[in-house]
């Protein structure tokens, strides 16, 4: 497969169906349509749009196991994600680390998880339909009805 960076890189089935469900348990998928407002190209004040955000992350406290998802997926980001504070035992939280991705990177990540997902597979399909998406497979385009139909999936 061909990463949206630009790199070829070759993600292996047990590599997808690992991080699908590790994304199944630890991720989540944000997609709405909603008014934001924004700064007028031209001029001052602002202006309202009606648009779309979508983005997917893991956010775990095994730094490992999130910086191998970034590398074997090669887009998004990882940041640390601080918490102030203490548990309930008094000890302080664990550093916390986020993978995240967006928009089409997010849409290149769905083709990858979908044929594995589980309970993220309804928010996947969201974001591979607003897309209109193809799925990519070893370095072929397929259209994904006629995927899911080689498959037999539906």
């Amino acid at each position: 497969m061909t990463a949206k960076n630009g790199y070829s890189m070759t993600i292996t089935n047990e590599h997808a169906a690992y991080i699908a469900g590790l994304f199944d348990g630890e991720g989540s998928i944000y997609f709405t349509r909603r008014p934001e407002k924004k700064k007028k190209h031209k001029g001052k004040g602002f202006r309202y749009s009606n648009s779309m955000r979508i983005s997917m992350e893991v956010t775990m406290t095994d730094q490992s196991v999130v910086r191998w998802v970034h590398e074997i997926l090669g887009c998004g980001t990882v940041v640390r994600k601080p918490r102030k504070g203490l548990r309930k035992d008094g000890t302080k939280y664990l550093m916390q680390y986020k993978w995240r991705c967006t928009f089409r990177h997010a849409l290149y990540v769905c083709c990858i998880l979908w044929p594995y997902a589980h309970t993220k597979l309804p928010k996947i399909q969201q974001i591979l339909d607003h897309y209109d998406a193809v799925e990519v497979r070893n370095d072929k385009v397929i259209n994904l009805s006629e995927y899911k139909e080689m498959m037999s999936i539906e």
